[in-house]
């Protein structure tokens, strides 16, 4: 009798790979590659369509308040809606806390030249003078 201890009918077994796990660990790595990448580019203001220049620099967040001037004329301080008097209220309080602090306005391609005129103008009248209009990079052609 021959021992059947490793062996099959027609001798050594051989090893198999699985698919099943191999495919479980490539979406994990996918997802996360994907959760890192959204991260890197977050806009501190609301969704807009913003308008695309050749000459953009990278921005840095950190120290600046982002103004969201939407099509339709809404307002945005961050991610939150607020009207008129609200924007003056917040930005001298933001004048107060921060005195060298930075305004980023975020202001969709298709809003009115005079509502965008309007913020810059407010800011300036409020003491800021660092005052930075996000848009994104136009690519070559």
């Amino acid at each position: 009798m021959h021992g059947s201890s490793g062996t099959g009918p027609g001798g050594t077994k051989k090893a198999r790979i699985e698919i099943i796990p191999l495919i479980d660990v490539i979406f994990f790595l996918l997802a996360t590659f994907v959760l890192f990448t959204l991260s890197l580019n977050k806009s501190g203001g609301l969704p807009v369509a913003l308008p695309s220049t050749k000459t953009s620099e990278a921005r840095d967040p950190g120290t600046s308040v982002t103004l969201s001037i939407r099509e339709d004329g809404t307002l945005g301080w961050d991610k939150e809606l607020i009207t008129l008097d609200q924007f003056l209220i917040r930005l001298q309080a933001y004048k107060q806390t921060q005195p060298d602090g930075k305004v980023l306005i975020n202001g969709d391609e298709n809003a009115l030249f005079s509502q965008v005129r309007y913020v810059v103008d407010e800011v300036r009248k409020a003491g800021l003078t660092k005052v930075l209009i996000e848009t994104r990079i136009r690519p070559a052609s």
